[in-house]
């Protein structure tokens, strides 16, 4: 159902395909205002269906001609379908042509075929295909795909689609085409088109088992210089996936193409990958630690896909975490293969929760919660969610801890030789993880495993301890629950999996090993015990539970200095930190840190073992956002004040500690982006935030100045933000001398823009300074809100990542909002979907702000013509 229609799918209606489709010939004739698209397609029926007639998908296009085996053909149009009934009888396969145009230059959306810098680019997940030309747009369609482009040589001199280049030649009247072909069968929403003036590094490669590849890597003239560490990082991807799962590269070239004007941060269509240019362009000048991180995350996921998704793909999109969750599980693991390090991949492991946890957990408690296999959708570019991504990686990852690292390689294995070219289901992953491990404990429980795929909400695991001294004897007691959600009153007990340690008041390890629980309550107990032990619970975050644990500051205290198990060493920190910042927001507001607190993050940050970036994560206070969720009423501003409060504290009575972290580690000679330099720049970076927090307070001079000379000398953009970054939040009268400097160095680079924009619209709040600039900036030459990265570096970055100065007691916040979705829904629907879910938590809110933001909203759902990605989400919101 799409624009208009208000239909709720509903997952237990599946029914196969009445028609499959074996193969499909496109010829584009591609212009900016009028595409002539020829779909020529050889179908058959179903015969495990009864007869019904064929109905295809199709949205904003202009039939002009219907075939079928080469004659004239009777259909009608209805509800955004090409309807046909006459059609040949019996099971023999039928050609059926379709000839259509379409107008990519006024394609907003960014779905189906459009024009981004006068160049072709396609979107085609979930159905943007159906944008393109009619079709059965559905995943379990799978068909192989010949593609002929033709086009004005000078205009767009690169013509590319899925699969192996096996023609290309001149036309008349200077243009020209190219023939692509896939050998592979893949449903519509992999398939691809780009044409345009590009340009392209490339890289020959030799895989392990001896083939012979063209890797090509598109960008825009100018910017052939960022793509180096993108291929180095397709090249880890490529080598890593044949040496850990046995999966080899199986096409003659793997292309990806970047773009600015993308919805989302990636695409993997089969063979060619295009990319928000985000997660391609780098370079020491212009990109940050971040950014190489998150662009070799990126390009290994989507290259993962070509397995995980694209050879073995989805039934429906009621299983899109099947490929999802088990390609963001692989990615994550591949960044942490390749940070070498046990610190190193703690780290990424820590980093990946605390995304999980400030907008997965809150996502599980709101109106738009969903289990991991949803039972029900309105639009499906909602569902595209840190439930379905980031949580299904955790599923995934459990199945791992139930079976092994072994053991779970032989599951994807066997899951491989099952299903390759099928698409099929979440049921069939976890069986196949099962069937190669019969004597594991998830062979064993996979029934019950499976309810983390059904039931939506995070899993509360709540633990008491009983120390009998007497006796030496010590008992745990692990129970479970899990709040109602929308449309699942009740729950039904999960599979944990508890990986636990103990340790003596020494700190010294008494024991380590995994408990699984499945009950509603389990006790645990160990005796021969000389003394109480300190329990670790949780380690590595083995599930993607809330800890309800009744921890001492003297025993965090002690896990936080010698808990062998890095997460919850950083855990220990994160909750003595988040006891303190609870406590002054349940009473006065009023926080004032203690001596052992202040003395346990002085101790961590001299450590002269310790990793760098495993000091900046220890001395990160909890964000605004994860200590709401830990609040049954929410004051924005309170939290802001409290938490501010804390970081002046934190920069004032560390100030001395601060100076000696950023004089030792802010050198880190010659720019490499590997987990050890930039380690000591993040952590130099917050050093030198701090400095500034603390020379702002004391009217101090010095490190403001020094702060700025840094920005000015520095020889990377991770040093050169991190100073601005550092000036704009501690609120100095310098950061104007800097923003503009930024801006006038780099006012060509759209995506160090999207830096400066971002940075002041997330900046801290002081006296209601935040709105008017935000407002102010919506007005510079250099905003474009139509482009998605731009909406989301200064209007989402207030919306969605400043609590403290969006949820404003005048409400003026919340009337900003209201504008942007329904001024974005005109545009780009699944943008401004995205920003709608910014009020998802409001009725926690304290007043006036909860009356404030439930207007905002109502006002938004009560706009008649409103996409179904918009009305979904204020629909759910608004919903008793």
């Amino acid at each position: 159902m799409r624009e208009g229609q208000t239909a709720v799918i509903h997952r237990a209606d599946y029914r196969p395909p009445a028609f499959w489709i074996d193969s499909v010939e496109l010829c584009f004739d591609l212009d900016p205002q009028k595409t002539r698209v020829l779909n020529r397609m050889r179908l058959r029926r179903n015969p495990s269906m009864p007869a019904e007639a064929l109905r295809l998908h199709g949205e904003e296009l202009n039939l002009a001609r219907v075939l079928v085996n080469g004659q004239g053909a009777s259909f009608k149009l209805e509800d955004s379908h090409l309807v046909l009934e006459n059609l040949p009888e019996g099971h023999e396969p039928f050609d059926l042509e379709v000839f259509t145009t379409c107008a990519p230059a006024k394609n907003t959306k960014l779905m189906g075929l459009y024009v981004s810098n006068d160049s072709f680019f396609t979107q085609c997940e979930a159905e943007g295909f159906r944008r393109i030309t009619y079709f059965l747009d559905r995943p379990d369609v799978m068909a192989t795909y010949s593609v002929l482009i033709r086009a004005d040589k000078a205009k767009y001199p690169v013509l590319l689609s899925n699969g192996n280049l096996v023609e290309q030649g001149e036309l008349d009247a200077g243009r020209h085409y190219a023939r692509w072909v896939d050998p592979h069968r893949k449903p519509s929403y992999l398939f691809a088109l780009v044409a345009g003036s590009l340009v392209a590094r490339e890289q020959r490669i030799t895989t392990r088992g001896g083939k012979d590849h063209l890797l090509q890597v598109y960008v825009r003239p100018g910017d052939l210089d960022k793509t180096e560490h993108a291929m180095n990082s397709l090249m880890a991807s490529i080598a890593w996936d044949e040496a850990r799962f046995g999966l080899p590269l199986d096409l003659e070239r793997f292309m990806i193409v970047a773009t600015s004007d993308f919805n989302m941060g990636a695409m993997e269509n089969k063979g060619l990958n295009i990319f928000n240019t985000k997660y391609v362009l780098a370079s020491q000048a212009t990109a940050t630690d971040v950014d190489y991180a998150n662009i070799e995350s990126v390009v290994g996921h989507e290259y993962f896909h070509n397995w995980t998704g694209n050879r073995v793909t989805c039934r429906d999109w009621f299983q899109l975490s099947l490929k999802e969750g088990l390609t963001v599980f692989r990615d994550q693991e591949f960044s942490q293969d390749l940070a070498g390090e046990p610190s190193a991949r703690a780290v990424r492991r820590i980093e990946d929760v605390r995304v999980l946890r400030t907008a997965q957990f809150p996502e599980d408690a709101g109106p738009m919660a969903h289990p991991v296999r949803p039972d029900q959708y309105l639009e499906i570019n909602n569902f595209y969610t840190v439930t379905i991504y980031e949580k299904g990686a955790e599923l995934v990852r459990m199945m791992q801890t139930l079976v092994g690292r072994e053991g779970f390689a032989r599951g994807m294995k066997l899951y491989f030789e099952r299903h390759d070219g099928q698409a099929v289901t979440c049921d069939d992953f976890a069986q196949a993880i099962a069937d190669a491990n019969p004597d594991s404990p998830l062979a064993r429980l996979l029934p019950q495993f499976k309810r983390w795929y059904s039931q939506a909400g995070t899993p509360r695991l709540s633990a008491r301890s009983r120390w009998d001294a007497a006796s030496g004897t010590y008992s745990l007691t692990l129970s479970q629950s899990c709040a109602p959600t929308p449309g699942q009153p009740v729950k039904e007990p999960f599979v944990i999996p508890v990986q636990l340690g103990l340790l003596d008041a020494s700190g010294a390890a008494l024991s380590n090993g995994l408990h699984v629980l499945t009950q509603e309550s389990e006790t645990l107990t160990m005796s021969g015990l000389s003394s109480e032990p300190v329990p670790s619970i949780l380690r590595g975050f083995s599930a993607p539970v809330c800890l309800d644990y009744p921890y001492t500051d003297a025993q965090l205290l002690l896990l936080l200095a010698h808990d062998t198990d890095p997460f919850n060493r950083w855990e220990a920190a994160q909750r003595l930190a988040l006891h303190r910042a609870l406590q002054a927001v349940r009473d006065s507001g009023h926080v004032e840190l203690d001596a052992p607190f202040i003395e346990a993050m002085r101790g961590v940050l001299r450590h002269p073992q310790l990793d760098a970036a495993f000091k900046e994560l220890v001395l990160t206070l909890p964000s605004e956002t994860y200590i709401a969720e830990q609040l049954e009423v929410v004051d924005p501003q309170r939290i802001h004040a409290v938490r501010e409060a804390m970081r002046q504290q934190l920069a004032t009575a560390l100030r001395h500690d601060w100076e000696w972290a950023y004089e030792a580690h802010h050198d880190t000679g010659a720019y490499r982006p590997d987990p050890r330099s930039t380690g000591r720049r993040a952590l130099a970076g917050l050093a030198l935030t701090h400095l500034c927090l603390a020379a702002r307070l004391s009217g101090d001079p010095v490190w403001p100045g020094k702060t700025l000379q840094r920005f000015k000398d520095a020889a990377n953009m991770t040093d050169r933000f991190n100073a601005l970054s550092a000036l704009v939040t501690s609120g100095h009268p310098l950061a104007a001398q800097a923003l503009d400097r930024f801006h006038g160095q780099f006012k060509d680079d759209a995506l160090v823009l999207d830096k400066w924009f971002a940075l002041q619209a997330g900046a801290p709040d002081r006296g209601g300074n935040i709105l008017p600039l935000v407002k102010q900036l919506m007005q510079h030459p250099d905003f474009n809100i139509r482009n998605p990265n731009r909406a989301r570096s200064l209007v989402f970055s207030y919306c969605s990542a400043n609590p403290g100065a969006f949820h404003r007691t005048d409400a003026a916040g919340y009337v900003f909002w209201s504008d942007r979705v329904i001024e974005l829904d005109a545009i780009n629907p699944q943008v401004a979907a995205r920003l709608a879910r910014a009020l998802d938590r409001w009725r926690r809110l304290v007043e006036p702000c909860r009356s404030a933001a439930r207007e905002a909203i109502a006002r938004v759902a009560a706009k008649p013509d409103l996409s179904n990605d918009v009305r979904e989400v204020v629909t759910r919101a608004l919903a008793d």
